[in-house]
């Protein structure tokens, strides 16, 4: 059966863009927030932790979502949900670090995570706009 243009056999140049950069915004997250953790008691809470595992999951999921490219439902599911945990950090970070007494790192965290939200909240708009076009699809050989 010969592909057409509505098949994906893989991610798209812009899904696979916005991917890395997401997961290059997790693993500069993961590390600072790992650094600040291990050097610093002040800053240890239930915020920074919460920081710490979703940009974990996000480096473990999104090497994972690389080879989903041809799956485009398990994607925009991945996307969705990554899209609202990262959204919670990016509130958490700027409540907590958007004060003058933070230092660079914070404010480099709290950028980092915005960065990645913002980008999954474009794979979700691209995702969903790639997936439903608004014409009935068929697996059908009629």
């Amino acid at each position: 059966m010969a592909a057409d243009r509505s098949s994906r056999l893989g991610l798209s140049p812009f899904s696979l863009a916005t991917n890395a950069l997401i997961w290059i915004s997790a693993v500069i997250v993961m590390g600072i927030v790992s650094y600040i953790i291990s050097q610093d008691d002040e800053y240890i809470g239930s915020h920074i932790i919460y920081e710490e595992v979703i940009s974990v999951m996000t480096v473990a999921f999104y090497l994972v979502s690389f080879f989903l490219g041809t799956y485009p439902g398990y994607i925009l599911l991945f996307n969705i949900i990554f899209s609202y945990l990262w959204l919670v950090a990016v509130v958490f970070t700027a409540s907590d670090f958007s004060d003058d007494l933070a230092d660079s790192l914070l404010h480099t965290v709290e950028a980092f995570s915005f960065i990645a939200f913002f980008f999954l909240f474009f794979n979700v708009v691209f995702d969903w706009h790639a997936g439903y076009r608004g014409t009935a699809r068929s697996s059908s050989i009629v």
